[in-house]
């Protein structure tokens, strides 16, 4: 059957798509173009014969992973491939679509592409509001810049002992008052936004704590038990859980941290060994907040109580697996910064020993099962 076996590559775009086979017989040719729509998709397998002959691919991109769900449907085994890691011959300055689709097809014959995880539809749709959150805490972000840059610009300062976008701080900025009309506009609109952003982080924030109580147990377990680390609560887990989806996936420790991009680059050869920085070839949302989570351990290993609410429905030897990474990663810390090391380089190693205890927490749950609440 291996021999029959015909291999499609796909370049899929927002309305069209590019369409390549190679055949058993070691040609690879073009098929054309078709409208990016199920019915053409649809007459497009009809066409190619047997569906458990077939084997597709396409790339990772913003169309997102429906036209893999689709062929799924129809029972052709598809693979979404990473765009970076596609093979590129050197000196090959002719790009087109078809090229990019017959390039796929022989690729994934010979079996030089890397496939990337495809997640379900309840993890998609949890991964979406998760980045949807953090594009409103973002925008909040700007909103805050933009009045507190406008107050400065006018002179305008709190009292002492009023701390920035504190309930006080709002009030204050309320009860301002300008000479000039228009100024008066500027503060209520910027004011506004501000409100505005926090109202829609509220809201994604609420929704994200609805959607876990319908996740799958495994997830729920996942997010549970990632809270007993300091530096990670309940949003901050969801976002690790959503990105990595199945963690036990991952084989080993070292392999999640090379997912996230925080393993240092290295160009050498023969006798000569350079390491650069960080590779950031991985996902950027869970390289993010797993940095922010390593700012927590410069502090000495304590349980606060914060820290010891969130851990009362954790099984104890998550809770040790937890103390064992405040005392490893505060020590690495301290040694680090006693180096004379810059604290960002500092929390982006520790950042990527976390992934580790993140790692190992991770597949306990998974193992584990649903658990009751």
């Amino acid at each position: 059957m291996k021999e029959k076996v015909r291999f499609l590559g796909l370049d899929v775009h927002a309305d069209t798509i590019a369409v390549a086979v190679a055949e058993p017989n070691g040609e690879v040719r073009s098929l054309g173009t078709i409208p990016n729509r199920p019915e053409s998709i649809r007459k497009l397998v009809k066409k190619l014969g047997a569906v458990e002959h077939l084997r597709a691919c396409y790339e990772a991109g913003p169309t997102g992973y429906v036209v893999y769900w689709q062929l799924s449907e129809l029972g052709v085994q598809c693979e979404v491939v990473a765009p970076t890691l596609v093979p590129v011959k050197a000196g090959d300055r002719v790009k087109t679509d078809r090229r990019d689709a017959e390039k796929l097809a022989r690729s994934h014959r010979s079996g030089d592409l890397t496939a990337v995880w495809v997640p379900d539809a309840g993890s998609e749709a949890l991964r979406d509001l998760v980045r949807a959150r953090e594009a409103a805490k973002q925008d909040q972000l700007r909103a805050r810049h933009r009045l507190s840059k406008f107050l400065l610009r006018t002179g305008q300062r709190p009292g002492p002992g009023v701390k920035a976008w504190t309930q006080g701080y709002l009030v204050w900025v309320r009860r301002l008052c300008y000479a000039q009309a228009a100024q008066t506009a500027t503060l209520l609109d910027y004011l506004h936004e501000v409100e505005h952003m926090g109202e829609r982080v509220g809201r994604l924030e609420q929704a994200i704590t609805e959607a876990v109580k319908l996740a799958s147990p495994q997830m729920q377990a996942v997010v549970r038990d990632l809270q007993a680390l300091r530096g990670i609560a309940e949003i901050s887990a969801v976002t690790i859980a959503s990105e990595l989806g199945r963690i036990s996936r991952f084989q080993s420790a070292r392999q999640l941290m090379g997912y996230s991009g925080t393993v240092p680059g290295e160009d050498s050869s023969g006798k000569r060994m350079r390491r650069g920085p960080i590779t950031k070839t991985g996902n950027a949302h869970l390289r993010r907040i797993v940095v922010e989570a390593a700012w927590s351990y410069r502090l000495r290993p304590a349980v606060g109580p914060g820290l010891r609410k969130r851990q009362q429905e954790v099984p104890q030897e998550i809770k040790e697996i937890a103390w064992k990474a405040q005392v490893r990663l505060s020590k690495r810390y301290a040694r680090l910064a006693a180096a004379g090391k810059d604290k960002r380089k500092i929390v982006t190693a520790v950042g990527r020993e976390l992934l580790g205890f993140i790692w190992a927490i991770g597949i306990k749950a998974e193992a584990s099962g649903p658990r009751a609440a």
